[in-house]
């Protein structure tokens, strides 16, 4: 059993961000996520388009701002458990949780803080006849593991970011890549598009368009795929079949833990701290929901701030913070490391 003080489900940039400010009080977080890294929306859906309302950066990329936060959370050493999904929850008579997901992980933590963005995230499956018993028999929603696909022959179907950009990668890892779309137009970054481009005019992928998948063919693994090309059909012959067209968003099991739901969206009381129905649990960023919510990073980001300072309360009961600026206090790290300003010399001038 994972042991910690604050148990952050979802990895987002509210969630990254609880971190730091957890880590300032000298509480101890572990993050779990159901997407295989950290980042959320940011990192899956938009990594390489700009965002502009982030405090101090007049411009900053979705997948820098990710690559920063884990930057400055380095300091507190949170554990990540990815690619599972909080299942259930039992609050004990202690008033500690123990949360078990869906591959029956438990975490043991004294404050819950759900910051899942817009709650968890499944793929958008493909309507194929058979798909779900080539799951994890060949069909990837996801990419956790590319020396998976090493030397093997992979057929990744969609038309955005993550189907460019998992193109452009495993054609240097796996032995044949394909890359199937229902239309001739790519909706993503530009240079990924012309990295495409390039790689297809290399030889190194080979694309399909327009073109649909309808049929997935194998004994007890993928060995083939049937496409529908311009009302002709055709057989390709190969090992991994991966449809990325995007993430639908859910609130998922966590909407039966009993937290008082509006609009699939978790009430919190936001006139003090973020804590919802069932004290100990909290809910910061976009999943939650209050008068006036705005669901922007810079919002979660004061609402983690907040709830840690509520956290901070619940785990040392009677116990006095004093609210130091980290430009006076400094930023001591879990692993040793410590940031400071530098101190200012004393000094006669002659």
């Amino acid at each position: 059993m994972i042991e910690t003080d604050i148990l952050i489900i979802g990895a987002g940039p509210t969630g990254l961000f609880a971190v730091f400010e957890a880590g300032l009080l000298k509480l101890k977080c572990h993050i779990l996520d159901a997407l295989p890294q950290p980042g959320g929306q940011l990192s899956e859906l938009y990594p390489k388009k700009p965002i502009y309302d982030i405090p101090g950066f007049p411009e900053v990329l979705a997948g820098d701002l990710v690559d920063n936060l884990m930057e400055q959370i380095k300091q507190f050493e949170p554990g990540f458990t990815l690619g599972e999904r909080a299942e259930t929850i039992e609050k004990q008579e202690d008033g500690t949780f123990i949360v078990t997901s869906n591959e029956g992980t438990e975490f043991h933590a004294k404050v819950i803080a759900i910051a899942g963005g817009l709650g968890s995230f499944e793929p958008r499956k493909p309507l194929i006849d058979g798909i779900n018993f080539y799951e994890d028999k060949g069909v990837k929603y996801f990419i956790k593991n590319p020396e998976e696909f090493r030397n093997k022959r992979v057929v990744i179907a969609g038309g955005g970011d993550s189907a460019l950009d998992w193109s452009i990668f495993l054609a240097d890892v796996a032995s044949e890549v394909t890359l199937v779309h229902r239309r001739n137009e790519f909706r993503g970054a530009l240079d990924s598009v012309e990295k495409v481009q390039e790689l297809k005019d290399a030889g190194k992928i080979r694309m399909i368009t327009p073109a649909e998948v309808v049929g997935i063919n194998g004994a007890e693994h993928v060995e083939s795929i049937d496409l529908d090309e311009n009302g002709a059909h055709r057989k390709i012959d190969c090992d991994y079949f991966i449809p990325l067209f995007g993430l639908t968003p859910k609130l998922g099991p966590i909407g039966n833990w009993g937290l008082e739901i509006e609009k699939n969206a978790i009430k919190v009381n936001n006139a003090l701290d973020y804590q919802t129905n069932i004290p100990g649990i909290f809910a910061i960023g976009d999943i939650n929901t209050y008068p006036g919510k705005l669901k922007l990073i810079l919002c979660g980001f004061h609402e983690a701030t907040l709830m840690c300072q509520a956290a901070y309360q619940i785990i040392n009961p009677g116990k006095r913070y004093v609210l130091k600026y980290t430009t006076v206090s400094g930023v001591d790290g879990f692993d040793g490391t410590r940031k400071e300003a530098p101190k200012a010399v004393v000094k006669a001038i002659n």
